[in-house]
C-alpha cells in the first residue's frame, strides 16, 4: 500500500493506492500534520485519531507526506521520526508542500514555472524542470504569508476592530463569527493552531465577493504576495508561466489573473487540492525503480 498525504496547517488529506494506482481506501482526513508549530506527541496524536490509518499501518510500504512547515532539516527529521513510529513497515519521505503543488500544476514533467501556494499559509518557489529553487524561506504567519488564509483573517480581525469595514460587511461579520476580544484572543495566544484559526475566517471574502471593499481586500494581498515573493524570480517571468495551488488561490482566480496583468506576469493553472496530481507521478516513479 502505497500512502499519499498533502498537509497544510488546518487539515490533511490521506489517499491510499496501489502500485497501478487504484484507491484502496475513501480519502481519510485528518486535522493538520505542520512540524515546525507542533510537537512530536501532537503530531502522533493527530494521526492516531484515525481509525482508518491505525488499523492499515502494518501494511503501507511507501509513503510520501508533502506539508506546510517542512522546509526546514529539523522539522522535516521530526515528522520522519513520528510518521516511522506509526507505519514501522514504510519507507517514508518528507517534503515540503510547494513540491506538491510544483507536480500537481506543471503542464509537462520538464516544464519550468514559478510555482506559488495561496492555502492557510503561503509560499513561492522556482522550478526549473528538474529542481526547486527558493529564495525567500518562510518565517510563517506571524511575519510572512501574504494573501494567504491567515493574512485575510488577521486583516478581517482588524478591519472589523478599526471600523474599516462597510456598515453592511461589519455587520454580516459579526453575526457569522464570535468577535468577542476574549473569544479571539484566546484561540490566538493560548490554542494551537493560531494561523489554522485566522485562515476560517478567509470564506467570509468569498461569499461577499460582491463587495468593493473584499474585492480590495482580495487584490492588497495578492499584490503584496507578487512584491514580495513571485518578483524574486522576476528575470524568468516575461516566458516563465506562474502556476498556483491551494484554496485561496482557487477562489481568487479572477483577481489573481487581474493583478497578474496589471503586475506584468503570465497566470497559468490553477490547482485547489495538490494531492490529485500526486498519484500519478510517484506510481510511474514506483514502477521505473522496479
Amino acid at each position: 500500500m502505497i500512502l499519499i498525504v498533502d498537509s497544510g496547517s488546518t487539515k490533511s488529506d490521506w489517499i491510499a493506492v496501489d502500485y497501478n494506482g487504484n484507491k484502496l481506501l475513501e480519502k481519510v482526513r485528518t486535522e493538520g500534520l505542520n512540524p515546525a508549530i507542533l510537537s512530536e506527541s501532537k503530531l502522533a496524536k493527530r494521526i492516531q485519531k484515525s481509525d482508518v490509518l491505525v488499523e492499515n499501518s502494518p501494511n503501507v510500504t511507501h509513503l510520501y507526506f508533502y506539508g506546510a512547515g517542512c522546509g526546514t532539516d529539523n522539522a522535516k527529521k521530526l515528522l520522519i521520526g513520528v510518521l516511522k513510529d506509526l507505519f514501522p513497515n514504510a519507507h517514508v519521505e518528507v517534503n515540503e508542500d510547494t513540491l506538491a503543488a510544483v507536480y500537481s500544476t506543471i503542464n509537462h514533467p520538464k516544464e519550468a514555472a514559478v510555482v506559488c501556494i495561496l492555502g492557510t499559509g503561503s509560499n513561492c518557489s522556482y522550478f526549473d524542470g528538474e529542481k526547486l529553487h527558493q529564495r525567500v524561506i518562510s518565517l510563517g504567519y506571524t511575519l510572512m504569508d501574504d494573501a494567504s488564509g491567515n493574512y485575510y483573517g488577521k486583516q478581517l480581525i482588524r478591519d472589523y476592530y478599526y471600523n474599516h469595514m462597510p456598515e453592511n460587511i461589519k455587520v454580516a461579520f459579526g453575526s457569522r463569527y464570535n468577535m468577542e476580544a476574549d473569544f479571539i484572543k484566546n484561540n490566538l495566544y493560548k490554542k494551537p493552531s493560531p494561523n489554522a484559526y485566522l485562515a476560517n475566517f478567509a470564506e467570509f471574502m468569498f461569499l461577499n465577493k460582491d463587495s468593493e471593499y473584499t474585492i480590495n481586500l482580495i487584490k492588497k494581498g495578492i499584490r503584496l504576495f507578487v512584491e514580495n515573493m513571485i518578483m524574486q524570480y522576476k528575470e524568468v517571468l516575461e516566458t516563465t508561466p506562474v502556476h498556483f495551488a491551494g484554496s485561496i488561490a482557487y477562489y481568487a482566480q479572477e483577481e489573481i489573473k487581474q493583478v497578474a496583468e496589471e503586475m506584468g506576469f503570465i497566470a497559468g493553472n490553477f490547482q485547489r487540492r495538490p494531492i490529485d496530481g500526486l498519484i500519478p507521478f510517484h506510481v510511474e516513479n514506483l514502477k521505473k525503480q522496479k
